[in-house]
């Protein structure tokens, strides 16, 4: 069996690595499903501060593939989210190469209509690539998009867990502002989308540095084989100039919408693109409803998995001892000032509470208290 994790997620293999952590398949005993977990070791600040801005993410919608839960146990962290079965964008050009201009506007609008989404609450991605675009194993069927892995997003106006001439991202992606050391903002977002697109008409990585001296004279002529239509709103994310291109996510939208009724019809005898599952099979000892032998259950804190309370110690009679014969001649007492005591601690049903549950509250609020002041000061010092 795997191991249980926080009394909740039993981990059963691994299936990827994402930027902060690997990430596995764990099955988990409340919701009754297999979900995916991003484990990290709590042994870098940097780290376990993205990690903690990551898991705060809730954006509910069907394009976005933000964490659901955490937990902690020992030296780690995790959080979960959906299980995606389907692979990556890269997967899919692994498969098949170039994709139907049809096709592609189909992942295009689903890819901008996250970020949308994501933009709205505030937040940057900073990190759009074929690999953190995710896909749910739909076979022939309508493709489903996830936009997945906030390990860098960052909202506006928060401060840099980096210097500021540091470029946060994966090379070939990079907007050219951010190269040259721009704050995060959603038009490099918009930049990235459109490398994404342009990946997916010419089935290889784009050259970046390449798209930006072709726009010296304008924007340049449309690739072999990808549509005028499609090319204009592809061309205009991918202008270097931040201003040049869409003022938002759901602008962009908007003119794919109406680039798609440009669009010449399908070809009839086209290959049907299908989206497999790249998850492989359980392993032993695990069915599709869960593990076969459920191991016993921890209790369930929500976060921390807690020992069993002690036993009660049972009472011990007093047993009287006889009074020692004193050799010593009286003494009479001296005049004493008088003075007051404190007034007795009140019993409770159960027995008086012992020392140590007295301490116990103080010393948590205090822990919590270092532990919030030394990440601010980690972000105030980067």
């Amino acid at each position: 069996m795997g191991e249980v994790f926080a009394g909740r997620y039993e981990l059963v293999d691994p299936v990827g690595r994402g930027g902060s952590g690997a990430v596995w398949r764990a099955w988990d005993r409340r919701r009754g499903r297999y979900v995916a977990a991003k484990v990290l070791q709590q042994s870098d600040a940097h780290a376990l501060l993205r990690f903690v801005r990551e898991q705060a993410l809730r954006i509910d919608h069907p394009h976005v593939l933000a964490p659901t839960s955490w937990a902690a146990d020992d030296d780690k962290v995790l959080f979960t989210m959906d299980l995606v079965r389907g692979g990556s964008l890269a997967h899919l050009i692994g498969d098949y190469g170039p994709l139907p201009p049809r096709y592609v506007c189909a992942l295009l609008d689903q890819l901008l209509s996250g970020l949308t989404a994501v933009h709205a609450e505030g937040v940057v991605h900073r990190d759009i690539k074929p690999a953190n675009l995710l896909m749910e194993a739909t076979g022939t069927g309508r493709p489903h998009l996830r936009l997945s892995d906030f390990g860098i997003a960052m909202r506006k106006g928060e401060p840099r867990l980096t210097a500021a001439d540091y470029v946060v991202g994966t090379p070939g992606y990079f907007a050219p502002e951010q190269m040259m050391g721009a704050d995060p903002d959603f038009p490099a977002d918009l930049y990235a989308a459109g490398l994404v697109g342009l990946y997916l008409l010419c089935g290889a990585k784009p050259d970046a540095e390449a798209i930006v001296t072709q726009y010296t004279h304008g924007m340049p002529r449309a690739p072999l084989g990808v549509p005028g239509p499609l090319w204009d709103v592809v061309g205009t994310l991918l202008q270097p100039d931040p201003e040049a291109r869409f003022r938002t996510a759901s602008g962009a939208r908007k003119a794919l919408a109406a680039a798609v009724d440009l669009l010449p019809e399908a070809d009839p005898g086209e290959e049907p693109v299908e989206v497999f599952d790249q998850i492989g099979p359980l392993p032993g000892g695990f069915t599709p409803d869960g593990p076969e032998h459920p191991a016993p259950a921890a209790e369930d804190t929500g976060s921390f998995r807690l020992p069993p309370p002690l036993p009660p110690a049972a009472a011990v009679p007093a047993v009287p001892t006889p009074p020692t014969p004193s050799t010593r001649p009286p003494v009479t007492p001296a005049p004493t000032r008088p003075y007051t005591t404190s007034p007795a601690v009140p019993a409770v049903a159960g027995g008086r509470p012992g020392p140590t549950a007295r301490v116990v509250v103080p010393v948590l609020l205090v822990a919590a208290l270092c532990f919030a002041f030394g990440i601010w000061a980690v972000a105030a010092s980067s």
